[in-house]
């Protein structure tokens, strides 16, 4: 049967910077985590859990009550700014993901923002696990709740990096780890020639002085490409054009079935690839494990995933070599860390992904700052250039080797424009 989008219905930049550039082999990565899980699937599940039990914010740090004052979210055209202040006049502030945003703001407004005020944010990651309860948020699992969480968490964070002159990374974990990322490019097209993909990377490369490369496969839920025959192609050729140092990986955006996923794997294997993004349809756990199991290279995914039990499923039954939890999608930097540690307790790699413009890739590079087993490279997302900010401890840009530092700054340490901050107006529930 032929899979595509009707019966599916039915149905970098790298923070192994502070040990200098990460050791490849043919352009694959020496430390990828594969196969043979120790232990029965039982005492997997217990190492598991007990990580998961395991404090994520540095509660201690803070002696005194920090009462949440009000939790506002502001607009202004394209642009959506969560503000939270306490009780004795701290102040952090974030920039959400505008997209989702313009869509689910009235449950950051009238379903999350009330659960907070009066609470004492020393309590963080109690109040995230209890608002998800409130008004019985979890029935709008994923991006109507997780958006709007990350939006408030991020500011709460900002507000306690600012009160300890610590950057947001340091609030997460006991030490910065990687204090520069290293950039991989990416090329999101997909109904164009292998060609022009080829064209489009050399372009793209110019600018970013990437060492890695990511393209994209298939047809985006649906093995409907055009042209057809177009990922065959380019797999072979994007290796000759780029060469043997170039670390190339490829993402179906869950463009496959097993048996359509296998064979592209293995060309990819082939070429030597780093890894193979989301070959089948996220949410087939099953079916991912099945592809892990039949391949070498290793398996990528998790940007779409919105449980924590179902990364619990993937980490524990081998179906993931690299996890990909989104820094928005996930429901902030939180539940993105159990995640993380889950993947390193078994060796397996973290690649978080990050899916706005504005300054969302800033707060993913806090996050691959603060943990330990970080990918290699990691993908540079375009900030908004409408938002004027000031960064004093980065130009947050990719140099010539590739690489962007991590802002070290108290809180996200990114300064936004007082003045347009002045222009959003309070969205009223």
């Amino acid at each position: 049967m032929e899979f595509n989008r009707r019966h599916l219905i039915k149905g970098v930049l790298t923070a192994s910077a502070a040990a200098g550039m990460p050791r490849m082999v043919a352009g694959q990565f020496l430390n990828a985590p594969r196969h043979g899980l120790p232990g029965t699937l039982q005492e997997r599940y217990a190492k598991l859990d007990a990580i998961l039990n395991k404090p994520v914010f540095k509660r201690e740090l803070f002696k005194d009550p920090v009462i949440i004052e009000s939790v506002e979210l502001l607009h202004y055209k394209n642009s959506w700014i969560c503000r939270v202040r306490s009780r004795d006049g701290h102040e952090g502030i974030s920039v959400s993901n505008a997209q989702q945003m313009q869509i689910f703001y009235p449950v950051l407004v009238k379903r999350m923002a009330p659960f907070f005020v009066g609470k004492d944010a020393r309590d963080l990651e109690d109040i995230l696990e209890a608002v998800t309860v409130y008004e019985s948020n979890y029935k709008a699992q994923s991006l109507a709740i997780w958006v709007p969480l990350a939006t408030i968490e991020f500011a709460i964070l900002d507000m306690f990096g600012k009160m300890s002159g610590r950057s947001i990374g340091l609030l997460i974990s006991d030490k910065i780890y990687n204090p520069k990322i290293h950039v991989y490019q990416a090329n999101g097209e997909r109904d164009n020639s292998a060609e022009e993909v080829i064209e489009h990377l050399k372009r793209d490369l110019a600018v970013s002085h990437a060492k890695a490369i990511k393209f994209k496969l298939g047809g985006r839920m649906s093995h409907v490409e055009y042209p057809a025959g177009r990922s065959e192609k380019l797999i072979p050729m994007v290796r000759k054009t780029f060469g043997d140092e170039m670390v190339i990986s490829a993402d179906a955006n869950g463009s496959y079935t097993p048996q359509q996923a296998i064979p592209i794997g293995k060309l990819m294997q082939e070429q030597k690839y780093a890894f193979f993004e989301e070959p089948v349809p996220f949410d087939w756990y099953e079916e991912t494990k099945q592809v892990a199991d039949a391949l070498e290279i290793p398996i990528a995914g998790g940007e779409q995933e919105s449980s924590m039990h179902n990364f619990r499923w993937l980490v524990a039954n081998g179906g993931l070599s690299i996890t990909q939890q989104d820094m928005f999608y996930f429901g902030g930097m939180v539940r993105c860390m159990r995640v993380a540690r889950m993947a390193h307790a078994f060796g397996k790699q973290t690649i978080p992904h990050i899916s706005s413009t504005g300054l969302g890739y800033v707060y993913m590079m806090h996050f691959v700052a603060a943990i330990p087993n970080s990918g290699p490279y990691h993908e540079f997302k375009e900030f908004n250039n409408t938002l004027p900010f000031k960064c004093p401890t980065s130009s947050l840009l990719s140099d010539e080797s590739g690489t962007v530092k991590v802002p070290m700054g108290p809180g996200l340490g990114v300064e936004i424009d007082p003045a347009y901050i002045a222009k959003h107006e309070v969205v009223k529930g």
